[in-house]
């Protein structure tokens, strides 16, 4: 265990493959499984470190918590390819948590092909369960916390602020999506969506997203399926972001409502997602993210081009009908 921070702040270089889950369309990998290689990253690099989340947590009862990640994907990455993650610390640890720039170059040609920027947040969570645990190293107080309650550090301007208190989740969803251009639904959070025993983690709040934008465009009359049959389109995601801003756990209903934002030259639009859970009547904002969308026209099995949006596409996003 090293005795400072210091060893942070040595960069690691780690080879990767990405999942073949992820390859969802031709070989092309998604953006949830990009910031999967991210996450990987990130973990290598504490290995490295000499805090690897295992010991972590077996030891002193530390959870490595990404608590958030903005990604842009500049590049497509593909099922075979060898991806070289870089990790950076930017400086010391600040507000209780290690703060990392994560680059993915893919290599195979005489040049390597820069295919992700990445900035990570990550914090240790102390969890009292599972019985005793040797006291937290002097070196890892500052940046242990008792419970993920981001709210003080992230100034997060909501899209629509929900009352103080409602009656049940339905007057919560109608009051968040109420004269917005929006799309909200609840869902039970399933413990395979959870790590350390019983809280909602950043990768399930990455598959949250990847299925709020699904299920907004099937509200509207666009979904991927009916876009991809009539007109060969399918999405591609150029930025990403997700901030964790408080606690879910297991078996809770989260109420997630998905805004759109903006619609930029009939080329992308983005959206806004976020998180709530009701607690005693009260509603807790635990995340919020945003996902960039534009087109690809799928060209051949490997290549696309990136398609503009027609009329159709312009009225849904913007939640006209006609």
């Amino acid at each position: 265990m090293p005795d400072s921070v210091d060893a942070l702040e040595h960069p690691t270089t780690v080879q990767l493959r990405p999942r073949y889950e992820g390859s969802n369309i031709c070989t092309w990998i998604g953006f949830k499984h990009v910031n999967y290689l991210v996450e990987e990253a990130v973990l290598e690099h504490l290995r490295r470190s000499g805090w690897p989340a295992g010991m972590l947590y077996e030891d002193f009862g530390l959870c490595v918590d990404i608590v958030s990640i903005d990604a842009a994907i500049v590049s497509a990455t593909h099922i075979d390819d060898i991806v070289t993650a870089r990790v950076v610390a930017e400086g010391k640890p600040v507000d209780g948590e290690i703060a990392l720039t994560v680059g993915l170059d893919i290599h195979g040609s005489s040049t390597p092909v820069k295919t992700v920027s990445a900035k990570v947040r990550v914090a240790l969570r102390h969890d009292p369960r599972g019985g005793g645990a040797a006291p937290v190293p002097q070196v890892l107080e500052p940046f242990t916390v008792k419970e993920i309650d981001r709210s003080s550090l992230v100034r997060v301007p909501v899209a629509s602020t929900p009352p103080a208190t409602v009656a049940d989740g339905d007057e919560l969803l109608a009051a968040l999506t109420r004269d917005a251009n929006a799309y909200g639904w609840k869902w039970r959070i399933p413990y395979f969506y959870c790590h350390f025993t019983e809280r909602l983690q950043m990768s399930g709040y990455l598959r949250l997203m990847e299925e709020a934008v699904d299920l907004f465009l099937a509200d509207r009359g666009i979904s991927i399926k009916r876009l991809l049959d009539e007109q060969n389109w399918i999405p591609v995601v150029p930025k990403n972001s997700l901030v964790m801003l408080a606690e879910a756990r297991m078996e809770e209903d989260i109420y997630t409502v998905l805004t759109v934002e903006d619609v930029f030259k009939r080329l992308i639009y983005t959206a806004r997602m976020d998180c709530y859970v009701l607690r005693d009547g009260v509603p807790v904002h635990t995340a919020t993210g945003r996902i960039t969308h534009g087109y690809a026209l799928i060209e051949n099995r490997r290549d696309w081009s990136l398609a503009e949006f027609d009329d159709r596409m312009i009225q849904r996003l913007n939640g006209q009908h006609g």
